[in-house]
Formats: C-alpha cells, sequence, structure tokens
C-alpha cells in the first residue's frame, strides 16, 4: 500500500487548503478512508472518516469546517480545509481504515 499525500502549506488564520491523496496498491472503492493529523508534542489525532459508501464523519474539532471528498476513479481521498485555526497546523496523515499504513503526511501551518 502506497499513499502518496500533498497539499498541505502555511496560510494565515481563517484561510482554507485543500489536501490530496493518492492511494495505490488496493482496491479504493471497497475502501474506508481516514484522515488523521499529528501536531509536534502531541498523539496523532483523527479528523475525519469517508466510509466505501461516501458516508463522512467528523471530529467535533474540525465539524463544519473541513470536508472530506472521494474520487474512485481517482483512488483520491481529499480534505477540504476551511476556517483555518492555529490549532489546526500538523501534519496530516490519510490511511486505509483497514490496513495500519502511513505515508509521510503533509504539513499544515496555520499563521495567526
Amino acid at each position: 500500500v502506497q499513499l502518496q499525500a500533498s497539499g498541505g502549506g502555511l496560510v494565515q488564520a481563517g484561510g482554507s487548503l485543500r489536501l490530496s491523496c493518492v492511494v495505490s496498491g488496493i482496491i479504493f472503492s471497497g475502501n474506508t478512508m481516514d484522515w488523521y493529523r499529528q501536531a509536534p508534542g502531541k498523539e496523532r489525532e483523527w479528523v475525519a472518516t469517508i466510509t466505501q459508501m461516501d458516508i463522512p464523519t467528523y471530529a467535533d474539532s474540525v465539524k463544519g469546517r473541513f470536508t472530506i471528498t472521494r474520487d474512485n476513479a481517482k483512488s483520491s481521498v481529499y480534505l477540504q480545509m476551511n476556517s483555518l485555526k492555529p490549532e489546526d497546523g500538523a501534519v496530516y496523515y490519510c490511511t486505509p481504515r483497514r490496513y495500519n499504513v502511513w505515508g509521510q503526511g503533509t504539513q499544515v501551518t496555520v499563521s495567526s
């Protein structure tokens, strides 16, 4: 399984970013996909999930600001992040739920 996350960067508070993750080595359409994040000195934190049936769920901390979507034709999962806050700054990872596989992630930094 290979995971290639991208789209991170530096943004001001209140701004937006769209993260992408291309997945290979699995039957993407048959897998629930998760986004996690990890800030320096903190444990990895679940952010959002999208099921094979396209049903999303969100952590309370991002609900109403983040949107998870998927494109099975492109074996990709996305995370649209709006109204970003400094506390959203972290390395963001995508992962297929049934596999214990983590890519390199993508760094998101939010300046106040």
